[in-house]
């Protein structure tokens, strides 16, 4: 089972890339506010290093937060396309072992079908100026 993870919640990103629970390869960059340009290329990159494409994939692995609102919006929409679109389960979680416990989610059956962030604080909204 190939798996794919994504950690997009700080200005480091991180993109991993698993046989079963047997990590492959592991790369972080400091993405901040280039990760929507950025996230596509390394993940395609990521996987040629590795002699993979994108239909190998089985499974996505994503970290739901606490964390940056733009950076989680971004990886947790790159990561739902993705399952949507390769028809694959994708497993989000917030705890410290997220990257274990969301493996060992995705082998035994998991589906989250839809992963949703977790902020960890209510929105600041601005008041809109006149």
């Amino acid at each position: 089972m190939l798996i794919i993870t994504l950690r997009t919640d700080k200005p480091e990103a991180e993109l991993g890339l698993y046989e079963d629970d047997k990590q492959l390869k592991y790369v972080t960059w400091l993405a901040h506010r280039e990760l929507a340009e950025t996230i596509h290329a390394k993940i395609d990159k990521l996987l040629k290093s590795q002699h993979k494409e994108l239909k190998d994939l089985s499974g996505i692995v994503v970290f739901k937060g606490p964390g940056s609102f733009t950076g989680l919006r971004i990886g947790l929409t790159v990561a739902n396309a993705l399952s949507y679109s390769l028809n694959i389960p994708i497993v989000a979680r917030e705890d410290p072992g997220w990257l274990e416990t969301s493996i060992k989610g995705i082998q035994s059956g998991q589906n989250d079908q839809l992963a949703t962030p977790e902020y960890g604080a209510a929105p600041h909204i601005t008041p809109q100026k006149k």
